[in-house]
């Protein structure tokens, strides 16, 4: 039977390993045990001493879990990490715009119609779409590394196919172009399952923020590189650029990028097979673990099943409404200011995409630390609310678990403000068109334009990785997916709507539908902890 000091052992263990400030607990109790020893010489030392050293083991484990980070990596080297993945992103909208001005010249050259060579667009978004799907998932199983290294190879091979493609064979052309997307567009998908394996929800809106900053760059400067090295070396020196391009990005990423799947080096500490480790390891050096347990190995999920989470769905659906309408702004710059401004050049015309590229960058880099800001602000006020509660019913440093956080809220606290700012700012884009103001008008309203969209999308892509951190570059694929198609069928309308009606009416109709479904804002804040929910009960059973 145990004595009254035993219990008084056990009682004090438990209060060290569940308090904030276990070591001090730890001292206290090992003076007043001392104090028992030195009274009470007739208890047994070894059974003491036993309890004793099996208390304090079991609570210097669990002090060593409760300080050990979510990466072994620094904030500076989790930096580096982001911007090298945002530059392999870089390629998946450059690919894209740089062809633009390049359409009829191409066309010429393979001695057909410009809406044939419109068709390579076509089936170049339709590939942007499919391809993360199967990269993304293939990411989420073997790994970050290999699959960014393979999606580089595929398309530096593809650009040079294109760049030596005889002018006989369109069907080559069509072909290559096809490749070269399923290359370049999935790198977006595997930065975001980056910044899910290293980044904590705390920093992820910053991560994210940094790492658009690539793919919101190549739109904005696509268009004019295209037009540049088309008129002054030819079409083919494009694809020689993008080659170059790819190429350096492949070595950078083989000598300096670890391998950050959490399934097989966990925190980063965990040693990875020779494949996976960069030639030069200047990040987490010193830091790695060689008896570091490996992680479970996971099993292959199917992207496909994120379609039937709700939360996940309401979420896809509201950012691909956004980026349709964000699509059909870019892709009739041209056209429109060719025909409302007939004074402006090609030159000119293609300076214009930098008023919505250059909004867009603002918002890339102000978002992320926006999106980090209204964390800790949720976060500071859930403590304080939790100090405050009598009944202390969550302890302070439980608000930011799964269960207890509203992460909804964090991330979409400022997006109805910001979805109220881009609907107007769409109708008065259109009307300005339409009226034929000066010039200054229409680009100032597409900085701002540029900026809403960039900030809202940036907070969903960020809450959706949130959700679903495991499975960051599906989730992401998924995203890719839905907001690619409707981008998609977007393009292949809008030109006869503006025909139609003119830009006024086409951009107030575009706006009235970002209107209608605004309300999806709160539902995702209405219905996220509730899915949430599910899942970790589902998980749990499982």
């Amino acid at each position: 039977m145990f004595s009254t000091q035993y219990l008084n052992t056990y009682s004090c263990l438990s209060l060290a390993i569940n308090s904030e400030r276990p070591s001090r607990v730890v001292s206290v109790w090992i003076m007043a045990h001392a104090g028992q020893t030195h009274h009470n010489s007739a208890t047994s030392p070894k059974t003491e001493g036993a309890v004793a050293h099996h208390g304090l083991e079991q609570l210097k484990d669990n002090e060593q879990a409760a300080e050990k980070p979510y990466s072994i990596y620094t904030r500076r080297e989790k930096w580096l990490i982001v911007m090298i993945a945002s530059l392999a992103a870089l390629f998946s909208p450059l690919t894209a715009n740089v062809y633009f001005p390049a359409i009829p010249t191409i066309a010429s050259a393979f001695h057909t119609s410009i809406e044939s060579i419109n068709l390579s667009v076509t089936v170049y978004m339709v590939l942007q779409g499919i391809s993360p799907m199967f990269w993304g998932t293939m990411a989420d199983r073997i790994g970050r590394r290999p699959i960014f290294l393979a999606c580089l190879l595929v398309l530096c091979l593809s650009c040079i196919g294109l760049a030596l493609v005889p002018t006989s064979a369109y069907w080559l052309l069509m072909l290559l172009r096809c490749i070269q997307a399923a290359g370049s567009a999935s790198t977006v998908a595997l930065g975001a399952g980056v910044i899910g394996d290293i980044g904590t929800p705390a920093e992820r809106g910053g991560f994210f923020g940094l790492f658009t900053l690539g793919p919101q760059v190549g739109p904005a400067l696509g268009p004019i590189i295209g037009g540049v090295f088309a008129d002054k070396l030819g079409w083919r020196s494009i694809f020689w650029f993008l080659c170059i391009m790819s190429a350096a990005c492949f070595a950078l990423m083989l000598i300096f990028l670890p391998e950050t799947l959490r399934r097989l080096v966990g925190d980063g500490s965990v040693i990875p097979s020779p494949f996976y480790r960069p030639l030069v390891p200047i990040v987490g050096k010193g830091r790695v673990d060689r008896d570091a347990p490996k992680p479970l190995k996971a099993t292959l999920n199917n992207p496909l099943r994120l379609f039937f989470y709700l939360d996940v769905l309401n979420l896809l659906v509201f950012n691909a409404v956004l980026y349709a309408v964000f699509y059909a702004v870019n892709t009739t710059i041209s056209t429109i200011f060719a025909t409302k401004y007939p004074s402006l050049n090609e030159i000119d015309i293609g300076l214009c995409f930098l008023a919505i590229g250059g909004g867009m960058i603002i918002g890339t880099v102000l978002s992320g630390r926006m999106l980090d800001a209204d964390f800790q602000r949720t976060k500071t006020r859930l403590v304080k609310k939790a100090e405050e509660d009598p009944e202390k019913r969550i302890r302070p440093e439980d608000v930011t678990r799964e269960e207890n956080f509203p992460i909804e809220r964090a991330r979409l606290r400022m997006v109805p403000i910001f979805t109220a700012i881009f609907v107007l700012t769409c109708a008065g884009y259109g009307w300005s068109l339409q009226q034929e103001t000066n010039i200054a008008v229409p680009l100032i309203l597409q900085v701002i334009f540029g900026y809403t969209v960039t900030t809202i999308m940036n907070g969903v892509q960020t809450l959706l990785i949130d959700l679903l951190p495991s499975q960051s570059s599906s989730i992401t694929a998924c995203n890719n997916l839905v907001r690619c198609s409707l981008g998609a069928l977007m393009v292949s309308v809008i030109d006869l709507i503006v025909n139609a009606i003119g830009p006024g009416w086409t951009y107030v109709l575009l706006a009235g539908m970002c209107l209608a479904c605004s309300p999806m804002i709160w539902l995702a804040i209405w219905i996220g902890p509730r899915c949430r929910a599910k899942r970790r009960a589902r998980n749990t059973a499982a």
